[in-house]
């Protein structure tokens, strides 16, 4: 499976910004998108990755870790093989390199880096003045 993921960018305090990870090449005979749990996490600078939030295969089960749930939302559009994160309200600790992860897992709480095979390179957005 691999994963692209894109959007990042400069952005302004209390901007939005939408990352895109397009996923292809799944490796489960007949599956699809929808099969799988994709994952965003974030990696600011001098600190550890983290997860951010998950939607999990068919869109089960969603998460978002408390610093983001109100203002960020994961959708999928399995046409274009495309998950989306929109990030609204944007501040300067939100700044980071943004990366997504695909496995086929449910997303019961804040997602782990141990849990996802399957990443893509990471997109850096940058919350700034």
């Amino acid at each position: 499976v691999q994963l692209q993921a894109s959007g990042g960018g400069l952005v302004q305090p209390g901007g939005s910004r939408r990352l895109s990870c397009v996923v292809s090449g799944f490796t489960l005979e007949g599956s699809t998108l929808d099969d799988y749990a994709i994952a965003w996490f974030r990696q600011a600078p001098g600190k550890e990755r983290e997860g951010v939030s998950c939607i999990s295969g068919h869109d089960r089960e969603r998460y978002s870790v408390d610093s983001v749930k109100d203002r960020f939302t994961m959708s999928r559009d399995t046409a274009k093989n495309t998950v989306y994160l929109d990030m609204n309200s944007l501040n300067p600790e939100d700044t980071a390199v943004y990366y997504c992860a695909a496995d086929l897992l449910a997303c019961w709480g804040p997602p782990r880096q141990s849990e996802y095979d399957y990443w893509g390179r990471g997109t850096q957005v940058t919350v700034s003045s």
